[in-house]
C-alpha cells in the first residue's frame, strides 16, 4: 500500500525541526530546574525576589529565557506547521534558524545580562517573519487554488 500523499515527502523536515525543537525546550528546562538549586529558588516560586536572593537577576533571567521561549512556542509551531504544507523546505531551513538563535537567545539570557540574548536570538524575529510569509502564502494558495 502506498503513503497517503497528504502532504509533500519533504513535509517530514518540517516534522523533524519541530521535534528538534522540542529536546530543545526539554534542555532549556533542565537549566532552570539546575538553576533553581544552584540559587536556591523552590518551587512554585516562578521568579526569584531580589530582597529575598542576591542570585535573584540571574536566576530570573534562566527563568525568563525559557519562559520566553515557551510564549513563543505556539506561533511557532503554528507558523511551521501551516507554512510548510506549501512551503516545507523553506520552513524546516527557517525553523532550524529559529531554532539555533532561540539556543543563544537562552544562553545569552542565562549570563545575567539580558541584552546579550539578542546577539545571536535576535534572528529568530527573522526567521518567524519568513515563516509568516510562508503562511500567508499558504493561506492565499488554499483560497484562490
Amino acid at each position: 500500500m502506498g503513503r497517503l500523499e497528504l502532504v509533500a515527502k519533504e513535509y517530514g523536515y518540517v516534522v523533524l525541526v519541530l521535534v528538534f525543537y522540542c529536546f530543545l525546550n526539554f534542555w532549556m528546562s533542565f537549566q532552570v530546574g539546575r538553576a533553581r538549586k544552584k540559587y536556591n529558588v523552590p518551587y512554585p516560586t516562578m521568579y526569584a525576589i531580589e530582597a529575598d536572593n542576591k542570585d535573584a537577576k540571574i536566576f530570573n533571567c534562566v527563568q525568563r529565557g525559557h519562559q520566553n521561549s515557551l510564549e513563543m512556542m505556539p506561533m511557532f509551531f503554528m507558523l511551521m506547521i501551516l507554512g510548510g504544507i506549501r512551503h516545507p523546505l523553506i520552513c524546516a531551513s527557517l525553523g532550524v534558524v529559529y531554532s539555533v538563535a532561540r539556543f543563544f537567545y537562552f544562553k545569552g539570557y542565562a549570563t545575567g545580562d539580558p541584552q546579550k540574548r539578542l546577539s545571536i536570538g535576535k534572528y529568530a524575529f527573522l526567521a518567524t517573519f519568513g515563516l509568516m510569509i510562508c503562511t500567508i502564502s499558504c493561506g492565499v494558495h488554499i483560497i484562490i487554488a
